[in-house]
């Protein structure tokens, strides 16, 4: 998330009415007519082209009027000479105004104007929330802020768009639950600086799916990609005015169209539309799946004060959450100055449709929903079982999506991990802390690290929910990287203007001795063991695995764990100084996660004999090679465990589709997290009898290593070895 917009507020000029003055700078304007195509084609908003006309429909209960502006010509890019426009005045249908247009088609730039009761003003031209493409940026100056003063120059332009699109005969990949692995990314800095990525199409959507992005990915293991919002954005007031930018894109405009600075230079308005789809359908057919961060919880228009974009002048109170009805009073939920309200029917249908057209249109595999819990959020408290999630569980559209919840927000009892409904994963923040927490040595973490690699059973073993509930991740965009999470103890967030109070201070990172870059040997080599431990946690606990675009190359933010405004050399990845064995190491996790089915059960854990066989499909031992007893656990200055994942107990258990797995490949897991050598006994009570140590976070070698129970061997300070039987 990113903090706060701060929007300079404007001068009253309101008494609970529409502004009366007219506007002050205004370009040629016409008026036309359309036709009404009756009830038929209205009950759909948005902007339908037929290939003879386009029919316009917009929802607003409290409009008086509105007018549907056709633009001629782009503003000028001085900001001063506004765009021809023709206007057409909207037939009402209920709460829905429309008109059918003949001639207009594909490239048409767009807008409304609404006269009606405060905040509606005609001086605005809004972007049409369901515009399926969007041109131009927000150009910031004070007659955005101020009533009656036209906004034409200043703000983007919907555009009608050519919807038809060659997909070919790509099916989606559908990779399952067990199967996946998340790798979080930027569209633009994904491939900014890679060498390979011709100039033209680095940062861009083409760059996202150019074959050597594609063969990175797939060496690398990932099957999902999960994209940072590429709904359109603009950048707020207060960057604007540092000359710094949005980056991450976490400030919506338009819900259904695809953000138009990621497509290639040279694509014509509503161009970046088939590009987005292009990536996509060449991911699939790379069997890489595309997951979308959405942000659906606010909008661009900030909080009291902020500028009249779209939903606020259409129909503030149907969108948006007030204080007693207030609009000057925005609930703010979100930390960003407004909340959607997804308890009225419009702001709900405006979600679900949204969702809708990036499943059946755009053919993205799931989403990744920022601050979820504002959308569970019936009459101000959380609930599961609220309207939205009921809505998405029935909808056969969306019955294949991934699902993926940020279960934090900034409203009462914000902290929800583990409390959304079935068919819901969840970013697992628990786990996160858990791992970096064990890793920087702090006091009694192990059971909590125990409990995380077992899936987080105590947090999402209810309502029929599996272990592929709880997505798994050390780092995010949001925070340090992992090269920085073993590199600094502090954050380093200057660039972004706020005088380093912006970010958290909570990073339980680890500088391995020393703040930032070094040349000092014995340090390096910490950090690289420690990113290397950090990863294995990531790949051998149950649950679903997510890796930020950039770990598996060393990348470093240096020290800046707030990169929201950074469009640049900082927040880009590196590909220039790869860390070419960090990048063979994550290959060979996701590899062996793939091949070991112990790693990516459905089924909880029970931790309990079977019956008939006495089999336990995970057990845990001290160093000694004893089961853990309670004292052990109760130990709060024990910093290294082992953990058997019997393969046996998978013949018996059936998967999430009711079959019995046949019997699979134990896997015993030694962990050090200690500053000091750590002698270990192979458990004598394990099956089998012989043991073949594959992975060793404190060796390069990758060289197999031999054991039979009740062998010892020796872990280095601060590692991971891992010990497959047979």
């Amino acid at each position: 998330m990113v903090p706060a917009a701060r929007v300079p507020t404007p001068p009253p000029d309101r008494a609970g009415q529409a502004p009366t003055r007219l506007p002050r700078r205004g370009a040629p304007v016409s008026y036309g007519q359309g036709r009404d195509a009756g009830p038929s084609r209205v009950l759909a908003p948005g902007p339908h082209w037929d290939g003879v006309s386009t029919a316009f429909t917009v929802f607003s209960s409290v409009a008086e009027r509105v007018d549907l502006c056709l633009l001629r010509a782009r503003a000028s890019a001085h900001g001063h000479a506004d765009a021809d426009e023709q206007r057409i005045p909207l037939q009402r249908h209920g709460h829905l105004w429309h008109a059918e247009v003949e001639g207009t088609g594909p490239g048409q730039r767009y807008g409304f104007r609404v006269t009606g009761p405060y905040p509606c003003d005609p001086a605005k031209l809004l972007v049409d929330p369901y515009a399926r493409a969007i041109d131009g940026e927000l150009r910031w100056s004070d007659a955005l802020l101020r009533p009656g003063e036209d906004s034409v120059s200043l703000v983007p332009h919907a555009v009608v768009v050519n919807p038809y699109f060659e997909w070919g005969d790509v099916p989606p990949p559908r990779v399952p639950w067990t199967e996946t692995v998340i790798y979080e990314a930027h569209v633009k800095g994904l491939t900014m600086t890679h060498p390979e990525v011709p100039p033209a199409d680095r940062g861009t959507y083409r760059g996202v799916a150019h074959p050597a992005v594609i063969e990175h990915l797939q060496r690398l293991g990932v099957t999902t990609v999960e994209l940072l919002p590429v709904h359109h954005f603009v950048t707020e007031a207060h960057l604007d005015a540092l000359g710094l930018r949005n980056y991450w894109g976490y400030n919506t405009l338009g819900f259904f169209a695809p953000y138009g600075g990621y497509a290639a230079p040279g694509t014509g308005p509503g161009g970046q539309l088939a590009e987005f789809k292009a990536m996509v359908r060449d991911l699939h057919r790379a069997g890489l799946e595309v997951v979308l961060d959405v942000v659906y919880n606010h909008t661009a228009e900030a909080g009291a004060g902020g500028p009249t974009l779209s939903l606020r002048g259409l129909d503030a109170a149907a969108y948006y959450r007030f204080e007693d009805g207030d609009p000057d009073r925005p609930v703010n939920w979100s930390g960003t100055g407004n909340t959607l309200n997804v308890d009225h029917p419009a702001a709900l249908r405006l979600v679900l449709d949204s969702l809708r057209y990036w499943v059946s249109e755009l053919h993205v595999d799931g989403f990744r929903f920022d601050l979820a819990p504002v959308l569970g959020r019936d009459h101000g408290r959380f609930d599961r079982g609220a309207a939205f999630f009921d809505a998405v569980y029935q909808d056969p559209v969306l019955a294949g999506a991934k699902l993926i919840a940020e279960p934090w927000d900034l409203g009462p009892d914000g902290y929800h991990v583990g409390g959304f409904p079935l068919g819901w994963s969840e970013w697992n923040g628990r786990y996160r802390d858990s791992v970096r927490d064990v890793w920087r040595g702090r006091h009694g973490t192990l059971p909590t690290l125990a409990a995380s690699l077992a899936g987080s059973a105590d947090r999402f073993h209810h309502s029929g929910r599996s272990t592929t509930a709880s997505v798994n991740f050390v780092t995010a965009h949001d925070g340090f990287t992992l090269a920085d999470l073993v590199s600094y103890d502090h954050k380093h967030n200057e660039a972004n203007g706020e005088a380093n109070r912006d970010g958290t201070d909570d990073n339980r990172s680890w500088n391995c001795g020393f703040e930032g870059p070094t040349a000092g040997p014995g340090v390096r080599a910490l950090r690289a063991r420690q990113q290397r431990n950090q990863l294995t946690t990531l790949f051998l606990a149950q649950g679903v695995p997510m890796l930020l675009a950039g770990d598996e190359l060393g990348n470093t933010q240096h020290g800046n764990n707030n990169a929201y405004c950074q469009d640049n050399e900082l927040a880009w990845l590196d590909w220039e100084h790869v860390d070419a064995p960090l990048r063979r190491f994550v290959s060979r996790l996701a590899a062996f996660r793939r091949e070991h089915g112990v790693l990516r059960r459905a089924n909880w854990a029970t931790g309990r004999p079977r019956p008939g066989t006495g089999v336990v499909d995970m057990a845990w031992f001290a160093p000694s090679g004893a089961a853990m007893s309670e004292a052990d656990w109760r130990d709060g200055g024990r910093r290294a465990l082992a953990v058997l994942l019997d393969g046996r107990a998978d013949a018996t258990a059936p998967d999430a589709d009711g079959a019995a797995a046949g019997e699979r490949a134990s896997v015993l897991v030694l962990l050090n997290a200690g500053d000091t050598r750590q002698l270990f006994c192979v458990p004598q009570a394990s099956s089998p009898e012989r043991w073949r140590k594959v992975i060793d976070t404190a060796e390069h070698s990758e060289r197999v290593r031999r054991y039979r129970s009740g062998d010892r061997l020796r872990l280095e300070a601060f590692s991971i070895a891992v010990l497959v039987g047979g």
